[in-house]
């Protein structure tokens, strides 16, 4: 049996998918599974000993030139050849939503049976069991089991002094309505270090604001670390996704926006409070780990206080 899985979506959009993965490679033992993703999703997939094979592609919006791009085609062109070598029984598609891309990725590997992530997404549901309707098709019942993610050696950094639980702040996201601003990522600071004696290691996405190909916060991160020089606080950049992965990997619990790095830490199994803003928390909120969500009524975490972060933080950490 050859089963492939093609998720050519964002990070937190494969991490969803690997449960679907695992039960899989639990109900396949001796299948060859290879997972079909990109360039810069595939450093999450690392070490995860369910996949047999991670073929990677490039997307052309994460290429400059128009050299590179031309580059990135014929890579792709050889790897739908090998694809097609490997003769495919099933190409499994988990995304809900528009798949024409992944269509065609299916379709010229040359695989017997295409299985569709059926319908549209439900109301309610998770997109770990969205994408778990694959598995379904295939005579797999059960609920999906537990992200599965593994981390890199942990990064050899000073950890801030003191005995207190060591808590990681992402300040960055995606969407300008996920932003929560930096003085209020300060003040609660402020306040749990002063409650629990907590202590900080400071993320973000790195580069300046204005790249072009990718804009980073480097000057947010560095304006909150000097509002937070009192504290026992650790910035710590992550130019890979590798060493964001086993950055968060040493937190107690993680404080961020929903975004890539929220499902990290869920698939880390780190407890979260998360702030949602224009984006659908019952479909995309951490998946099986203690959490709390912040959605304010307008859509926009600029609403979100202080105080209502610092009491979902004091609930979480009661909990955990």
């Amino acid at each position: 049996m050859k089963l492939l899985v093609i998720r050519r979506d964002n990070i937190g959009d494969l991490l969803c998918t690997t449960p679907l993965i695992g039960a899989l490679r639990r109900r396949f033992p001796e299948a060859w599974i290879g997972v079909l993703t990109n360039s810069y999703a595939a450093p999450a997939l690392a070490g995860n000993t369910d996949i047999s094979e991670v073929l990677v592609y490039e997307k052309g919006k994460h290429l400059a030139s128009l050299g590179a791009r031309l580059k990135a085609l014929v890579r792709r062109a050889a790897l739908i050849a090998r694809l097609r070598r490997q003769r495919i029984d099933v190409a499994l598609l988990p995304a809900s939503g528009d798949q024409r891309s992944a269509e065609r990725f299916a379709t010229l590997s040359g695989a017997a049976r295409i299985v569709r992530a059926e319908g549209t997404q439900a109301s309610g549901s998770h997109e770990v069991e969205s994408s778990f309707r694959c598995a379904t098709l295939l005579g797999i019942d059960g609920p999906p089991p537990p992200m599965t993610l593994v981390a890199p050696a942990a990064p050899n950094v000073r950890l801030p002094a003191g005995n207190g639980p060591l808590i990681g702040l992402h300040i960055s996201a995606r969407k300008p309505r996920q932003r929560w601003p930096v003085e209020r990522f300060a003040e609660l600071a402020q306040r749990l270090h002063a409650e629990s004696g907590a202590r900080f290691l400071l993320f973000w996405a790195p580069g300046a604001v204005d790249d072009p190909m990718h804009p980073g916060d480097d000057g947010k991160a560095q304006e909150l670390a000097s509002l937070m020089a009192d504290l026992p606080v650790v910035a710590l950049p992550t130019h890979r996704l590798a060493e964001l992965i086993a950055g968060l990997s040493l937190c107690d619990a993680v404080i961020c926006s929903d975004g890539g790095a929220m499902h990290i830490a869920a698939a880390l199994g780190k407890p979260l409070v998360c702030f949602f803003g224009n984006s659908d928390a019952a479909r995309w909120r951490p998946w099986g780990v203690p959490h709390r969500v912040l959605q304010p009524a307008s859509r926009n975490v600029t609403d979100i206080s202080v105080e209502e972060a610092c009491a979902a933080y004091r609930e979480l950490a009661g909990r955990s």
